[in-house]
């Protein structure tokens, strides 16, 4: 049975969603976090290699989740064709996050990213730790940083433990 993390709807409070762009580093990607009028979330912006630059995230700082037999991460999303990364903490105090690449077909498609095969990384680095074993959540990313200038949009519906 699925577990509901987060379900984007008219009104629904974004407080705790924060863009990190690669601005923090000097670069001068940009990036947008908001509900449209349907009620869905859109992540978009534009991806500048320009000044050592090439990110744009948006956190969610979630409530510490127990994940139980959850073995998934499903995420109901239209993308636009581009490559995302999917990043998740047990602990939002590590400087590390595990991470999950995935492809987007332009068409509204659920994403279902296996825990287990959610490997650590720092920076873009791959680190020499155990994948993702952890009994719980603490904080999740979405993460657009393909090595190229690109603009982005990125629609999101459900998040869900399955």
């Amino acid at each position: 049975m699925a577990w509901t993390i987060f379900d984007f709807q008219k009104g629904t409070d974004l407080g705790n969603w924060r863009i990190v762009e690669d601005q923090v580093m000097g670069g001068v990607s940009t990036g947008k976090f908001y509900l449209n009028v349907e009620g869905h979330a859109v992540f978009k912006g534009t991806v500048s290699l320009e000044n050592n630059g090439g990110f744009v995230s948006v956190d969610y700082d979630m409530p510490k989740t127990e994940i139980g037999n959850h073995e998934f991460i499903a995420v109901r999303l239209k993308g636009d064709g581009k490559n995302y990364q999917l990043r998740v903490k047990n602990d939002d105090q590590v400087y590390y996050s595990y991470n999950y690449e995935f492809g987007t077909s332009g068409d509204w498609e659920e994403v279902n990213i296996p825990l287990e095969k959610m490997s650590p990384t720092y920076r873009g680095r791959s680190l020499n730790k155990p994948d993702f074993d952890h009994s719980h959540l603490d904080q999740l990313t979405f993460l657009i940083g393909n090595n190229k200038n690109e603009d982005f949009q990125l629609l999101i519906d459900k998040i869900e433990l399955k």
